[in-house]
């Protein structure tokens, strides 16, 4: 029932919900309280409500936003509190006192006051805001940006001030238990000094020396920028808040460019979400703004998604554009018809290939080109299970989905199987859990069986910390665990992420990345990542979630996988190593494989994972692995070959195009100079024929 009421609510917690319920009984609790009239019980509702609508702004409850919509919003829900207050106070006979007018005109210039307050911090926040946001790029010697206001003073200031009103109502509750006129005025006038003093400290940020420069000055800083760059690769990006890892899986790959890269996006939030990246980064969100800029030196634009706003760019005549897209898998959209408006589509193997071939939908042969998934490097070849240590089976599955589909995860019908047979595993494996951050966020019964794999795993772990059979190293994995802390201290000190709540015009100014930095942070991680498998033993059954250790990480711990269809199992194939996945739907293994080209090398589980002895045999004896080959002839398809590798088929593939994008572009000004030629000729010869 509370979980329904949590759905319902939208809230994130339980927590949330009982806020909400706390502060919605708080007010008619405010009322009765008045009415009786009680002192302790308005003092005891009051604190209630203060206490919960600041829990619920400070947690960003979706419910401060409903109340907003039904006309119950923050200023709203003060002035009740205080309305009321002031009829407890005549309902306790002193509306004759000097104290009850000083409430009322203390009540009605203090909602007065957060007209000019919400005005100053409005426009303060939208002469800060830039026409563009920079990461990257060079402002400081071509603009004059100020500082920010301090963030005591914007961040939350419609809560801050509203919250002011507490000195007011705590004297006058003084005053009326105690009959104390004294603490009925000193609260009154702090309140209304407090509020002045909040208007008045914003009042100077709207001065000129405080505001960035305006928009036609940032846009020309820009555009001086960019001339002086002139970059010549671009990677274009548009989306929701939600689809940011499309733009982040490209990052490395635009670190290693051979041309100067660029990237453009085109909504804040976008770039509030980017990993932090060495390339120079616009945000433009104007579509005027960027079809002003002066692009021409650019040669080749990437687009890893089909979107509207993309048209702004593939206006421009002087580049040649390349959907690359955001992975690669059998689903509809890597076949989208839309791709017919690019020069060319790079797909990472011949399977792409052929998918717009069956798709038949307007893709011309000729203009894909194969270029592998550089985002892969990280993962690392198969060589066999190591001397000395018992082989890892990784067990990734995907998350519920948003249907009841059966094939979406192997979790609700086989996922307890899959790991009942692996820890139970003769000669024994160590299983490596890695659930889908989203597993249980849609389906109560996915998110039980998570709870229950899990627990099996770490009843599993602790029965074979208990079997001599296995030895542990208590003192190097001490070492690895202090070794451990250390890092991420110093990565925490190192961090390269922007505060998203910062002002944009001073990330836009402070925002040049620090290279030693960024060398140091990713010369560190790799450390983290080899000490963190150190700080426990090499057969310890293991549940892996959060950010870190990521999943190619664990790509790289194991022998072998079991998962679902889904990106997990195309990335996965690179390494070349055995792999299964559970045909939950019951297709049958025949069907399932002509549905999911990934699959064709897989062993096929049943529900019942009857079939894992096969996995098993072929990680214990790579020499009798009946699908080896299949895997590598797989993989090539798939993927395309090991050599060249990925990253420099990836940059032949931007030179060349951008040798086309000039040629293009020789070739228009050869015409335009023969027409203005030509122009000129007949106009000498008609200027002659007048002349005789």
């Amino acid at each position: 029932m509370i979980s329904t009421a949590i759905r319902v609510a939208r809230v994130g917690s339980a927590a949330e919900l009982a806020a909400a319920v706390l502060m919605t009984l708080g007010y008619p609790g405010l009322m009765l309280a008045a009415l009786v009239p009680s002192v302790p019980a308005f003092a005891a509702a009051a604190a209630v409500t203060y206490l919960a609508d600041l829990y619920l702004h400070r947690k960003g409850s979706y419910l401060i936003t409903l109340l907003g919509k039904v006309r119950a919003g923050l200023s709203m829900r003060f002035l009740v509190r205080e309305l009321l207050l002031v009829l407890l106070l005549a309902r306790l006979g002193l509306s004759e006192e000097p104290v009850f007018y000083a409430a009322i005109a203390c009540f009605t210039i203090f909602f007065g006051l957060q007209a000019p307050h919400g005005a100053l911090v409005t426009l303060i926040g939208n002469r800060r805001q830039m026409p563009v946001v920079t990461r990257n790029v060079d402002l400081v010697s071509r603009l004059s940006i100020p500082d920010a206001p301090p963030r005591r003073l914007m961040s939350g200031a419609g809560v801050k001030m509203v919250h002011l009103d507490l000195a007011a109502v705590a004297g006058l509750l003084v005053y009326a238990l105690t009959d104390e006129e004294l603490a009925g005025f000193v609260g009154v006038g702090a309140t209304l000094g407090l509020g002045a003093l909040y208007v008045l400290a914003l009042a100077p940020y709207l001065r000129a020396k405080r505001i960035p420069p305006k928009a036609d000055k940032v846009l020309k800083a820009v555009s001086t920028w960019l001339r002086e760059y002139r970059p010549e690769t671009v990677l274009y990006f548009s989306g929701s808040p939600d689809s940011a890892y499309q733009l982040n899986m490209w990052l490395e790959t635009m670190e290693q460019l051979d041309s100067r890269p660029l990237i453009i996006l085109r909504e804040r939030f976008i770039l509030e979400k980017m990993a932090p990246t060495t390339v120079p980064v616009i945000c433009v969100p104007g579509g005027v703004h960027l079809m002003n800029m002066d692009l021409s030196m650019v040669r080749v634009t990437l687009y890893a998604a089909n979107v509207g706003k993309n048209i702004h760019m593939l206006r421009v005549p002087t580049m040649k554009h390349v959907f690359i897209g955001h992975g690669d898998s059998d689903k509809l959209a890597s076949v989208n018809p839309f791709s017919k408006v690019y020069d060319e589509v790079w797909t990472a193997g011949r399977a792409g290939r052929d998918r717009y071939a069956i798709a038949d939908v307007g893709i011309r042969d000729e203009d894909i080109v194969e270029v592998g998934r550089p985002q892969l490097a990280p993962i690392e070849p198969w060589r066999g299970a190591p001397e000395g240590r018992i082989p890892t089976v990784l067990y990734a599955p995907t998350w519920e989905g948003w249907d009841d589909n059966p094939g979406n995860t192997s979790l609700l019908l086989a996922g307890e199987n899959i790991v009942r047979k692996l820890v139970a595993a003769e000669p024994p494996v160590r299983v490596l859990y890695k659930p889908h951050p989203f597993t249980g966020t849609r389906s109560k019964k996915a998110g039980a069986a998570h709870h229950r794999i899990t627990a099996l795993i770490k009843k599993a772990a602790a029965e074979r910390a208990a079997d001599p059979r296995f030895t542990a190293d208590p003192a190097a994995e001490a070492r690895a665990k202090t070794e451990l802390t250390r890092l991420k201290a110093r990565l925490d000190e190192l961090s390269l992420s922007f505060d998203e709540k910062a002002d944009e015009a001073v990330t836009s100014r402070d925002g040049l990345v620090d290279m030693r930095k960024h060398e140091e942070a990713a010369r560190l991680r790799a450390e983290w990542n080899d000490a963190y498998w150190r700080s426990f033993p090499s057969f310890q059954h293991r549940v892996v979630t959060g950010g870190e250790p990521r999943l190619y990480d664990c790509f790289n711990a194991s022998e072998a996988m079991v998962s679902d269809i889904s990106s997990v199992v195309s990335d996965f194939i690179a390494s070349g190593k055995p792999y299964a996945v559970t045909d939950s739907a019951e297709l049958g293994a025949e069907e399932f494989k002509r549905q999911n080209t990934a699959v064709r090398a897989a062993v096929i589980l049943t529900n019942g994972a009857a079939e894992l002895d096969q996995l098993l045999d072929a990680v214990r004896d790579p020499a009798a692995d009946p699908l080896a080959e299949d895997r590598k002839k797989l993989k090539e398809y798939l993927l395309g070959p090991d050599e060249p590798t990925s990253i420099e088929r990836f940059n032949t593939a931007v030179t060349d195009l951008a040798l086309k994008a000039e040629a293009r572009n020789v070739g228009q000004e050869s015409r335009a100079a023969a027409a203005a030629g030509g122009a000129e000729l007949t106009g000498g010869g008609a200027h002659g024929v007048t002349t005789v």
